[in-house]
């Protein structure tokens, strides 16, 4: 019997619910089936053999995603920051990410980002179990793995430490923070803040928009969310995946990564990996530009690690976003029907993360059939 008949024998005659809730119940993670010496996944991480196959390849042209210099942007200089605006325009259409450097964040802080949020996902199992939750609404700070297990297809190989600031007006009291990462978190939230809105200011300016429309529009990006994403060595990384393709529900994403690579965004129907660059931030434009389809492959290597920001507008059904007035006309209508980012988020959490694509068809008018 060669391998895949084994595996679609395996996979058609086990129990997949109680797999999935073993898992669950144990609140260990994937580390805990990596620290308990694993050489095979358990078939609740292994695709279907269809999804395996209808995969893109990945791109093996030399090409990586625009690189921006915000070292000469200078509110004083309004050429320099007219052509950095444009610059961001550009690769927001062509590919909906971009990687800043020499932004302002000062590469220690983001280093110490990095090592103790590895230290987190790697301390004593007891310890990290207190923060092990599938309450995703009214919890602030918390540890799972897969927020879609019960969803998806197939899990995806990866823990996740979230903490949520949407819906506490981007207050997060400090006591809820795990001691191990807690100073680091404090200090990190600020110069996210003060990039978001500068990138909101350069979008604003680049599409011919008063400087502060998408910073107001966005309440000063003072509603976030952290995603700590940590990606365990994989024993059959060809079976599974990191993180399935999806596109994020935020404004903007400000993503940190570690050294070790995974990350690839689709980009004329290629993956196209996105390489590392020391000291640099990659910024996720989503559908305000592209909404830009991403994913991370599950790798053989040592474990990789990944903290992403997300811009999330005010957690409220009062708050309602559409499509900016002075963008649309009778030659380029709306695409979106309005919607609040309760509504949003509330759909994001109420399906498989393969199904956030099609999630976002749902708020389009031609859906509907009207501009509610």
């Amino acid at each position: 019997m060669d391998t895949q008949n084994a595996i679609n024998e395996t996979q058609s005659s086990y129990d997949r619910i109680s797999e999935l809730k073993a898992f669950d119940e144990g609140k260990l993670g994937v580390k805990g089936l990596v620290d308990a010496g694993i050489k095979k996944i358990p078939n609740m991480f292994i695709r279907p053999l269809e999804d395996r196959l209808k995969c893109f390849g990945t791109s093996s042209e030399n090409i990586s995603v625009p690189i921006i210099d915000f070292a000469y942007l200078n509110d004083e200089n309004n050429d320099q920051t007219a052509k950095i605006a444009k610059e961001i325009i550009m690769a927001s259409k062509e590919w909906g990410f971009f990687q800043v450097i020499n932004h302002g964040v000062p590469e220690e802080l983001l280093e110490k980002m990095i090592d103790q949020c590895q230290m987190f996902h790697e301390q004593d199992a007891e310890t990290k179990k207190k923060f092990y939750t599938r309450d995703f609404q009214s919890k602030t700070v918390y540890f799972f793995s897969n927020h879609d297990l019960y969803k998806s297809k197939a899990a995806c190989w990866r823990d996740t430490f979230y903490i949520n600031a949407r819906h506490t007006s981007g207050e997060v009291d400090p006591k809820e923070l795990p001691p191990i990462c807690k100073d680091v978190i404090l200090e990190y939230i600020n110069p996210m803040h003060k990039l978001g809105d500068r990138v909101l200011m350069l979008i604003s300016i680049g599409l011919g928009l008063e400087p502060k429309c998408l910073g107001n529009m966005a309440k000063g990006t003072k509603s976030w969310s952290i995603a700590n994403n940590y990606y365990l060595a994989c024993p059959e990384p060809e079976l599974t995946m990191g993180t399935d393709a999806h596109v994020d529900t935020s404004f903007i994403t400000i993503l940190l990564q570690d050294s070790i690579g995974g990350l690839q965004v689709l980009h004329e129907n290629k993956w196209v990996n996105i390489e590392p660059v020391t000291g640099g931030l990659i910024m996720i434009t989503n559908d305000m530009i592209k909404g830009a389809c991403h994913r991370v492959i599950a790798k053989s290597a040592r474990p990789r690690l990944s903290v992403a920001f997300f811009f999330s507008g005010v957690f409220s059904s009062e708050k309602i976003y559409g499509p900016i007035k002075e963008l649309t006309s009778e030659d380029n209508p709306p695409i979106y029907r309005k919607f609040s980012t309760e509504e949003i988020i509330k759909s994001f959490f109420s399906k498989s993360l393969e199904e956030v694509g099609d999630n976002l068809d749902y708020f389009k008018l031609k859906y509907h059939g009207d501009g509610n």
